[in-house]
């Protein structure tokens, strides 16, 4: 895979209008549909016009976002000759419109079987394995490990490690950290959940919406453009979160994770560049 450009894309103009329009329910739904749009990135998907068009008549108020999910849904069950390059841009229209919904929603709850449902929600009729715990164990060659792998968690222990993960999560106490201490500890249980990768596909974006309605929750403001723009960055943020060859003086560091989640909720300027995480050719 070769990396990606942060030039911004043309549907991010056109959703920005939007926001600087002032519009306190366009703002809103607008940054929704960045962040959801954005997301595909993580797997190299690109969404449609149909569905640029989509999300501009729900924002301007014309449809409601249920209505919106379905057109996109429709759209493609309808459709019966599709040629085999469309099928990823389906699933990009299908789980950004999907998204959208979810963020725009104002119910949490944190638990592993949250995690799953917002899995299943995202992938129902994409993934046959929707909302399951895989059942076998996997590698995934990795750009900035130059196609080395991160080791994920083993089928076998998916469900224990998430339980063990949430529950000290859910002990943990924020009392008395400083808002850098919190993120900082909030970017390492997001690097944990994530390492699990208890799914077949769809991990990260999954993840990703998941946190996102958990940091609502301590009452952040989350600037959309770090999705929207660096969903990639995310990802790879990630794999070095997790990623360990003490032999050649590599260490896993949530540092670069760390930085996208202060641009995403301090309002910090890191600048968040691909190539900055690739680890060092002398290293291999």
């Amino acid at each position: 895979m070769n990396q990606k450009q942060n030039a911004p894309k043309p549907w991010q103009f056109d959703l920005e209008e939007y926001i600087r329009q002032g519009e306190a329910g366009k703002a809103e739904k607008s940054c929704a549909w960045k962040t959801a749009i954005g997301l595909q990135d993580v797997d190299g998907l690109e969404t449609s016009a149909y569905l640029l068009e989509t999300a501009k008549e729900h924002i301007e108020g014309y449809i409601d976002i249920d209505t919106a999910r379905k057109r996109i849904d429709s759209y493609y069950e309808t459709r019966t000759e599709r040629r085999e390059e469309e099928k990823g841009t389906e699933e990009a229209d299908r789980v950004a419109a999907r998204i959208t919904q979810i963020l725009s929603e104002k119910t949490f709850q944190f638990s592993p079987a949250e995690y799953r449902m917002i899995h299943k929600r995202l992938f129902f009729g994409i993934y046959d394995h929707a909302g399951m715990t895989r059942t076998y164990n996997i590698t995934k060659k990795e750009w900035v490990l130059h196609g080395k792998s991160v080791f994920y968690a083993s089928a076998d222990s998916i469900n224990a490690t998430l339980e063990y993960d949430f529950g000290q999560e859910k002990q943990f106490s924020y009392k008395g950290l400083s808002l850098q201490e919190s993120v900082r500890h909030l970017a390492k249980f997001t690097s944990d959940i994530w390492q699990i990768h208890p799914f077949c596909e769809g991990n990260t974006r999954t993840t990703a919406v998941f946190i996102v309605k958990y940091l609502k929750t301590f009452g952040f403001h989350i600037n959309n453009d770090a999705f929207a723009e660096h969903s990639w960055y995310f990802r790879n943020a990630l794999v070095r979160a997790n990623y360990n060859d003490l032999t050649r003086g590599i260490h896993a560091t949530t540092e670069y994770l760390e930085h996208f989640f202060g641009n995403l909720l301090l309002g910090t300027d890191y600048e968040l560049k691909n190539r900055n995480l690739v680890i060092d050719d002398g290293f291999l």
